[in-house]
């Protein structure tokens, strides 16, 4: 049974009062931390699948997974926590930009060169920190409101670690490809660079992004400026220090140990053997230029996001 409508003028049905949507997309709080526990157990499970079989099927996976996990989850945790004003778009923009720039570098360079001095290491990395920074200069050029020092420690951190990620999956290639497709030897080389990079091309790239978008002018040009040429000759010695931490960690135990050999004592063709004690001496001293390196890189991050006051008014 359906009813007339009642006579008179009919009225228009007025909307209630909505909520404007937010600047920004909304995305579920800690989604970081969900990331990261499903994207680790999803790669135990891959790792505990192929020691079971002793297939090398999931092993592409599993390269994959441990190369991207990290830097993934660590966006997530930038834009969560200090880049929803930044937008989606150019902190995707700058991953995918220094992802495609590290996929030519994924092999590492520095053990490709005749003669791996400190000056050569210098070079290199001042080669590929300048690489960043003008792959980071590429993915904003349009987007000249993105300035400042909170946008240019996000989405300089963001091109280094879409660099870093490539990089990873090069090194576990390497390393499973010299060992034999032997899973112990890609677990021990994938799980240091998972939780060390962060602290590498992130870390140094965040730094020189800093200086180089706190210069930027208004209409949105960049300005290679001192400061922004100094931030990159740092960084490019925190790099070359982290680069050589492991050939010095060699000859302070060839030292230590008087053997005199130096790192022709680890080499694969040396008719002498390291034993156990200098094995282990030498990741000790490893580890701990690494940890000096990275607590250098860290305080001059905090020295940055201290002089910066809007850098505490992130949403």
């Amino acid at each position: 049974m359906t009813h007339s409508p009642p006579p008179g003028r009919p009225r228009a049905r007025i909307p209630g009062p909505q909520q404007p949507p937010p600047p920004y997309p909304r995305i579920r709080a800690n989604l970081w931390r969900h990331g990261l526990a499903g994207g680790l157990v999803v790669w135990a499970l891959t790792a505990c699948l192929a020691y079971a079989t002793r297939s090398t099927a999931p092993l592409p996976a599993l390269i994959l997974l441990g190369g991207f996990l990290v830097p993934v989850v660590f966006v997530l945790w930038a834009y969560e926590r200090h880049a929803r004003d930044l937008g989606v778009s150019p902190i995707l923009g700058c991953f995918l930009t220094g992802a495609a720039l590290g996929l030519p570098g994924s092999a590492p360079l520095e053990s490709y060169l005749p003669h791996p001095s400190l000056g050569a290491l210098f070079t290199v990395a001042l080669a590929g920190e300048a690489a960043k920074l003008g792959a980071l200069v590429f993915a904003l050029r349009r987007q000249p409101g993105l300035r400042g020092m909170r946008a240019g420690l996000v989405l300089g951190a963001c091109v280094g670690l879409g660099f870093a990620a490539p990089e990873s999956i090069g090194y576990a290639v390497t390393a499973v490809s010299a060992a034999g497709h032997d899973l112990r030897t890609l677990l021990e080389t994938e799980l240091p660079r998972g939780v060390l990079t962060p602290f590498g091309h992130g870390l140094w790239t965040a730094i020189a992004g800093g200086a180089l978008l706190s210069l930027r002018r208004l209409d949105g040009r960049f300005r290679f400026a001192p400061p922004v040429a100094a931030a990159w000759m740092g960084v490019g010695l925190l790099h070359t220090l982290w680069d050589s931490t492991h050939g010095v960690a060699l000859r302070l135990t060839a030292r230590l140990t008087g053997t005199g050999l130096g790192s022709r004592l680890f080499a694969p063709a040396s008719p002498a053997r390291p034993e156990a004690a200098q094995q282990h001496l030498s990741a000790l001293f490893s580890a701990a230029g690494l940890v000096l390196v990275t607590l250098a890189g860290l305080g001059w991050l905090r020295s940055l996001t201290r002089r910066k006051p809007p850098w505490r008014n992130t949403p």
